[in-house]
């Protein structure tokens, strides 16, 4: 099995940088972008397991790119992310096949643990014995 690759996509520059500077630090493989076309770039030219995707971006939105990610690419898990609650968004996304939701700001175990469980859907697919990479394993 290749390397765990994470996407990261928030048009906010601090929050991205600092988020990529964590999990690079936990040893995952980051990429980042900050837009919506930029997040379609990548995945057309890189191998991406699971991407987080902020909602509420200039240009293309989060909910825009979740459709285009999942028409492109479906095998690629999508955790959804925002500063601003709104279950409507919630439920959207998971509909148009989102694997996860979560709030900024998060707690950075929990984006672990949520990469975690969308690493296990999109490569252990009715495996029991799977492995996960060492980067991802809370410890």
């Amino acid at each position: 099995m290749t390397d765990f690759r994470v996407l990261l996509v928030d048009d906010e520059t601090e929050f991205l940088e600092t988020l990529v500077k964590r999990l690079k630090k936990r040893k995952l493989d980051v990429t980042s972008a900050d837009s919506g076309r930029k997040a379609l770039e990548i995945i057309q030219s890189d191998p991406i397991d699971v991407v987080v995707l902020d909602v509420r971006m200039p240009d293309m939105d989060g909910l825009e790119t979740l459709k285009e990610i999942k028409r492109l690419k479906p095998s690629i898990e999508v955790i959804m992310l925002t500063g601003h609650a709104s279950v409507e968004v919630a439920i959207q996304g998971m509909e148009l096949g989102a694997f996860d939701y979560l709030m900024k700001p998060m707690d950075i175990d929990e984006l672990l643990f949520k990469l975690q469980d969308a690493y296990k859907r999109k490569w252990c697919r009715g495996d029991d014995v799977c492995e996960v990479p060492n980067s991802l394993k809370i410890v």
